[in-house]
C-alpha cells in the first residue's frame, strides 16, 4: 500500500507540475498602421527686436536685418509661401510711413525655395513675398537641406527731411503657408 501512496504523490507530483505549461497561453497580435502626412510649414523669427541703423551721408536711408528660420513639407502638386506684412504704419504718424513706401526689404539666402525678387515695399493691407517653396519640397537631411532653412530679409527705411525727429515703431507679421 506504501508503494500506491508512493506513485500517486509521484504522479500527482507530475500533474501539478505540468499542469501550468499544460494550461499556458500565448497570443500575438498585429495591428497595420498608416498616418497622412500633410503639408506643413512653421517658422521662427530669430531676432526678437531689430533697431534700424543710420550709417553714411546726412539722409542715408535707415538698415537692418532680420533672420526668419522656417520648416516645410510641400505635397507634389503644391507650394509654399513665406512671405511679411507690417502690422500698422509707423507710429508717432509724423516720420516715416509704410502706406506710403517708406519701407522695403530684400531677400537673401534662402536655404530652401527662391528669394524674393527685387525690393518689395512692405504693406499694411497685403503680405508680399519673402520665399517660394515649390512642390514636393520638405525640411531636413532626408531632403537634402538644413533643418530648419533661413532665409536674411534686408530691411531698407527711407530718411527724409519732412520726417519730425523721434523714435519710430512697427512691428512686421511673418507668416507661411504650405500645399
Amino acid at each position: 500500500m506504501r508503494q500506491f501512496f508512493t506513485i500517486e504523490f509521484l504522479l500527482l507530483g507530475i500533474l501539478v507540475g505540468c499542469t501550468p505549461v499544460a494550461l499556458a497561453n500565448s497570443v500575438t497580435g498585429g495591428q497595420a498602421l498608416s498616418a497622412n502626412l500633410g503639408a506643413n510649414a512653421k517658422l521662427a523669427v530669430v531676432q526678437s527686436s531689430v533697431t534700424l541703423v543710420h550709417a553714411g551721408t546726412t539722409f542715408a536711408n535707415f538698415t537692418g536685418t532680420v533672420t526668419v528660420q522656417y520648416r516645410v513639407r510641400t505635397t507634389p502638386s503644391g507650394s509654399s509661401t513665406l512671405a511679411v506684412k507690417a502690422a500698422s504704419d509707423f507710429s508717432p504718424a509724423t516720420g516715416p510711413s509704410v502706406v506710403n513706401g517708406d519701407l522695403t526689404y530684400t531677400c537673401s539666402g534662402a536655404t530652401l525655395g527662391s528669394n524674393c525678387a527685387g525690393s518689395p515695399t512692405v504693406s499694411t493691407t497685403a503680405t508680399t513675398n519673402v520665399v517660394t517653396v515649390g512642390a514636393g519640397a520638405c525640411t531636413g537631411a532626408g531632403c537634402g537641406n538644413p533643418d530648419p532653412n533661413s532665409v536674411s530679409v534686408s530691411l531698407t527705411l527711407t530718411d527724409s527731411p519732412t520726417f519730425k525727429t523721434g523714435t519710430y515703431t512697427n512691428s512686421l507679421l511673418f507668416s507661411i503657408s504650405a500645399i
